[in-house]
């Protein structure tokens, strides 16, 4: 009898669970389901991420100095190498933009470094006015240390390969990261990570090698266009692997090259010369470009160095060195998590001279796209795929060369800073001021000599002249004044937000130009010839802002994402990636291009996810 129960028993529980499991789907709440799309979404992004759902070996940061973000959109269909594999593999921020005013080189590199903007960590540009020693130092300047050549000679201070041509010139101090406020992530791993983390940074740039690496690292890497050496400071340890590499390949190799197209000719997009061009001395405006200096050149010199940078063959030198050191130091096969920070310049010097719509910028591309292909089999073979994250992004755009824009009926144009340095001077002679009130404009900054502001502040209609004065230069929008934007006061207004997220008191200017759009800087003398050809950047226009943002590898769901994004979420989404706390942050863990088990980690609170796989017509 118990037997014959328990079977009625048990049967009568076998007809409840078939009801519960007809019955509770029912129940579940419309808006918890999974579409189909979603759950074909989800089975992908399982797929890709299986290989390793542990923190990454390799943390990997590639900067291409002025990268616009369009330049995805524009070129990606004749890539076949690395900057290809990122848009398919990767989670790209089709809308990152930095969010501030001050789009230089020194800036970006910060940002993507610290995860903050220059309002928090105090690199307002690639160099400012320093009120106290009344001179203009660069971003990186640090009169405690020395550079060092990798030859063992004394190097000059860092500063741009290029000098003054493209708006920075050499410090004669030493090169450090002492003026960035705050850690970079770098060195927040190594210095979390307990164990065993390598640190290394290269690039032409000392501002973009050294802002990535942050205070203390293994290998510090740039290079100096006077001399063409490759250098670094006693800032950090030497390298001798470094010091190995350049020895057995010199630049100087490459002297007598020439830089040709590497497309046939229907596939560039705009017309084969560009409009007042500001070419390298030496180089044509037209393909092919010769790496052989001036005409009387006897073999390789400043002129050399200068066209070297401007070409393809310097970021190819930069991949093979990277490569090299993750060998050498058998990155990402240690105990802890390694770090490799690679700034591609040649873009930015390209950029400068031909512009954005030029054969000479989209072959770079091209030419950066196979270097990366290489670069990316190497750490699949020596690393493993799946164990490596890269994070892509750029450090600013730039705007088209004005004069070709301005055929388009578009008004555009040079700001001459002279000119609005005269203007102020001119508006202050009623007020009887000491000469000279200004001490300095360095792009947007202006600086008052010290004590005349105050008095400027202290009298309305001597503020008004000014502000007067300086708006009626041609190309000026508006005028800030420092009061303004400081503390970042809340405002709809997107430059007004932009000027105040790239304020620093002690270093930011006393009034901030805001250009009209298309208005590039001029430092020229009114009426003298100076840099009229070219392009440059450093505006709060998008043009300038808006940079591919683009995380690939180890964690990460990839797909097209259209949320709002910066490039100081970068390091915020690494940090989480890596299991450490970053300092301070401006930006935020890009939640959405994390797998599963990351993503959880991450949540805390609900946010929508962009397009994802699904999306593969996107790609």
């Amino acid at each position: 009898m118990a037997a014959g129960m328990a079977r009625c028993f048990y049967g009568a529980n076998k007809i409840v669970v078939m009801m519960l499991c007809l019955v509770l789907p029912a129940a579940v709440p419309i808006a918890a389901r999974k579409s189909p799309s979603q759950s074909a979404s989800h089975k992908t992004s399982t797929k890709d991420t299986a290989r390793d759902s542990g923190k990454p070996k390799l943390v990997v940061i590639l900067v291409v100095d002025q990268m616009r973000g369009d330049y995805v959109d524009k070129f990606q269909q004749q890539w076949t190498g690395g900057l290809k594999r990122l848009v398919n593999e990767g989670a790209w921020f089709h809308e990152a933009a930095y969010p501030y005013a001050a789009t230089e080189t020194c800036v970006g590199h910060s940002t993507i470094s610290t995860g903050s903007f220059p309002a928090s960590h105090g690199m307002i540009g690639n160099e400012w006015w320093d009120r106290e020693q009344q001179k203009e130092i660069t971003c990186t300047a640090d009169p405690s240390v020395k550079n060092v050549a990798y030859d063992g000679a004394a190097a000059p201070g860092g500063g741009d390969p290029a000098g003054s041509a493209h708006g920075s010139t050499p410090n004669a101090a030493g090169d450090s990261a002492v003026r960035m406020l705050i850690p970079a992530f770098a060195e927040e791993l190594k210095f979390q990570s307990g164990v065993g983390t390598r640190v290394v940074a290269m690039s032409l740039k000392a501002r973009a090698a050294i802002t990535m690496a942050g205070h203390q690292a293994d290998s510090v890497t740039w290079w100096d266009g006077a001399t063409g050496l490759w250098q670094t400071s006693s800032a950090y340890p030497q390298a001798p692997f470094i010091a190995e590499f350049v020895k057995l390949h010199p630049i100087t190799e490459d002297y007598g090259k020439n830089w040709s197209p590497l497309l046939p000719e229907s596939g560039y997009l705009y017309h084969g010369t560009s409009i007042n061009a500001g070419v390298p001395p030496g180089y044509g405006a037209t393909f092919p470009h010769p790496l052989r200096g001036m005409p009387d050149s006897k073999g390789p010199d400043r002129a050399f160095y200068l066209q070297w940078a401007t070409s393809p063959y310097a970021d190819t030198y930069l991949a093979h060195m990277a490569e090299n050191v993750v060998d050498k130091l058998q990155l990402g096969r240690g105990p802890g998590i390694d770090f490799l920070s690679v700034s591609f310049s040649s873009v930015d010097y390209v950029g400068h001279s031909f512009g954005p719509r030029s054969w000479e910028v989209q072959d770079e591309l091209a030419r950066l796209d196979r270097d990366l292909g290489e670069f990316f089999t190497h750490l699949d073979k020596t690393v493993g795929r799946g164990k490596y994250v890269v994070a892509f992004s750029s450090d600013h755009g730039v705007a088209p060369i004005p004069e070709d824009l301005r055929k388009t009926g578009i008004d555009a144009g040079r700001l001459n800073l002279e000119e609005v340095r005269n203007r102020i001077e001119q508006a202050l002679e009623p007020f009887h001021f000491a000469k000279p009130s200004v001490s300095r404009i360095d792009g947007a900054e202006v600086y008052f000599t010290p004590g005349t502001y105050a008095k400027v502040k202290s009298d309305p209609h001597a503020l008004q002249a000014v502000i007067e004065a300086m708006q009626g230069a041609p190309g000026i929008a508006r005028v800030y004044q420092a009061e303004e934007v400081d503390d970042r006061p809340a405002t709809r207004n997107p430059i007004h937000a932009a000027e105040a997220a790239g304020f620093f008191k002690s270093r930011s200017g006393d009034l901030l130009i805001v250009p009209k759009p298309y208005w590039i800087w001029d430092y020229s003398a009114p009426g003298k010839p100076g840099r009229s050809g070219g392009t440059s950047h450093g505006t709060p226009n998008y043009y300038d802002q808006r940079v591919p943002v683009i995380l690939m590898g180890a964690g990460i769901r990839r797909g097209k994402y259209y949320d709002a994004a910066t490039p100081a979420d970068i390091a915020p989404t690494l940090a989480t990636l890596c299991g450490i706390t970053l300092a301070t942050r401006d930006g935020r863990t890009l939640r959405e291009a994390l797998d599963d088990s990351q993503s959880a980690e991450a949540a805390s609170s609900s946010q929508t996810r962009s397009t994802s796989d699904a999306h593969t017509s996107d790609r």
